[in-house]
């Protein structure tokens, strides 16, 4: 037979095994390449608070905020756009009853309905303790009762409330969620913690554990007084400091705003303790801090707003605002004049952080120097410095041009409808909320360039093509910077009407666009995104 014809008996068996070896190999490779396919997320947001208490409400917000007035830590608006955004969102705060069931709250009893009303009950875990059950208020006016609270609600999240929800990540905010943290960094499951307040307090771990908080297991990633060199010698005598705690032991911090961030960084405030200032250095060095903004309550909305005299848009705006205007002043017992042009002071008078000193420091010469042009300045807002102006008013007998009011959620609503003008001559500013109602309602902001403001406002040049600028922004801070912006607010006023209406349409439209929960929620989906792909690369 023919040795190229002749048939053979060849053992395949062994090439068999090393071909479907490699081919579970390859196929284990490509399983590999691909995307994995895992459940959603599970976040718990860990705040003392679910509410707004509004910037304007000075004394009566001190009632009920440590904020004086500020931002809730985490608003139950952002919370249900989490919520509707599709993320698997939990919620803890502690179970103030009494406020949420007292007439003085309605505030607190809107948020909370809201939350039930879009998120499952077993989605909203209220921390139960007698420490906070029967308060009047969000904080007490004194630092032990304070941190007396702080512990007991985190005691209910570590103990319970986490263990029940099981998350994979953990977003707390300011000083009263400080201690959790460590506990997660321990546990492994990535934490986020949101500044919204530069407020914090101190004690032991002698006190933290006799109130059920087994800190000795985390106490490595807490911050103390001094340095800790060990357990023993640190329980007793070395104070923890919540809130740079919370900063120290998050896998990640933001602030309420990129530019305050920066601010803190570069050393720009001095109330910033130094500490402080510097693990916010080392987690921006690290690649761990960013600044999401705030956005407005979704009620101010130009649009469906009931408290105007008439609702309008972008499209409208001239002609509604004109009568909005006309009744606010008649309302006041200001001169009635559709054409004048009108300042609204939204922000609590506040002398330290709100700038209204600048204000003071030009009253008389802003009024007098426009005084042909009917200029107006009305206030809505409680706070220290509201009889300083109400003395100028007299003083001058400015009464027909400037009305000096108490907070009024109405009376701030028709504000907003009626002004050309927000005034917003802050020192510093976090966040901050009016400077973006005022672009939403058409009302521009003149302000210092600080902080959320830098933001969320570039400066609007009246000699320039107007293709650009949302608002009048000075950069020092003083009285002669505050009256330049003004001068540039009432050059752009005198600008030809369908010129200076066709901007302030535009602004109303980026502004409608931009400042919304539902954006902010997409931005931390996005940082919790990050967190969690980090966790699974370490």
């Amino acid at each position: 037979m023919n040795s190229f014809t002749e048939e053979k008996w060849i053992d395949l068996q062994p090439f068999n095994r090393l071909v479907t070896h490699m081919q579970s190999a390859l196929m284990a490779e490509q399983k590999l390449r691909m995307p994995i396919k895992r459940k959603k997320p599970r976040v718990l947001i860990v705040t003392p608070e679910v509410t707004y208490l509004p910037d304007r409400m000075g004394n009566i917000a001190n009632y009920l905020t440590a904020k004086a007035g500020g931002l809730a830590d985490v608003s139950a608006a952002l919370v249900s756009a989490l919520f509707n955004h599709g993320a698997d969102v939990h919620v803890a705060l502690p179970d103030y009853r009494a406020i949420f069931e007292d007439r003085l709250a309605p505030f607190l009893r809107k948020e909370r309905r809201m939350l039930r009303r879009v998120m499952p009950n077993d989605r909203v875990h209220l921390a139960e303790d007698r420490a906070f059950f029967y308060l009047n208020r969000v904080y007490s006016n004194y630092s032990d009762q304070n941190i007396h609270i702080a512990l007991a609600f985190q005691r209910e999240v570590i103990n319970n409330i986490v263990p029940r929800v099981r998350p994979d990540l953990i977003h707390c905010n300011d000083w009263m969620t400080g201690l959790i943290p460590a506990m997660a960094r321990e546990m492994r499951i990535p934490c986020l913690f949101t500044i919204h307040n530069i407020h914090t307090v101190k004690t032991t771990l002698a006190h933290v554990e006799d109130r059920g908080i087994d800190a000795a297991y985390f106490w490595k990633h807490l911050y103390y007084t001094r340095f800790a060199h060990d357990y023993e010698n640190t329980r007793e005598t070395n104070p923890v400091d919540f809130l740079v705690s919370g900063v120290f032991a998050a896998h990640f911090v933001n602030t309420v705003s990129q530019r305050f961030l920066e601010e803190i960084v570069e050393g720009g405030h001095g109330f910033i303790a130094p500490h402080l200032r510097q693990e916010l250095v080392n987690k921006v060095r690290a690649g761990c801090a960013a600044g999401i903004l705030n956005a407005p309550d979704p009620g101010f909305h130009p649009g469906k707003d009931g408290n105007l005299a008439e609702v309008y848009g972008p499209a409208n705006h001239a002609k509604a605002k004109r009568k909005n205007k006309v009744g606010l002043q008649r309302l006041l017992g200001l001169i009635e004049d559709e054409r004048a042009p009108l300042f609204f002071w939204p922000s609590r008078l506040d002398p330290v952080q709100k700038g209204c000193r600048l204000l003071a420091d030009i009253f008389y010469e802003m009024i007098s120097k426009y005084w042909d042009t009917n200029l107006q300045v009305v206030f809505v807002a409680d706070g220290e410095d509201q009889n300083l102006f109400r003395n100028l008013v007299s003083h001058h007998q400015f009464h027909q041009r400037v009305a000096v009011c108490d907070f009024n959620e109405h009376l701030e609503h028709f504000a907003y409808g009626a002004a050309d003008f927000v005034l917003m001559p802050s020192l510093f500013e976090p966040c901050g909320l009016p400077q973006m109602i005022g672009q939403i309602y058409g009302a521009l902001p003149v302000a210092h360039e600080t902080g959320g403001i830098h933001d969320t406002v570039t400066h609007l040049d009246p000699a320039g093509d107007l293709k650009n600028g949302s608002g009048f922004l000075f950069k020092y801070h003083d009285a002669k910077g505050l009256m330049w912006a003004v001068d540039q607010a009432m050059d752009f006023y005198a600008l030809a009407g369908e010129v200076k209406e066709r901007h302030i349409a535009r602004v109303m439209r980026n502004a409608m666009k931009t400042f919304t929960h539902s954006v902010n929620a997409r931005r931390y989906i996005d940082l919790y995104e990050r967190m969690l792909e980090r966790t699974l690369l370490t």
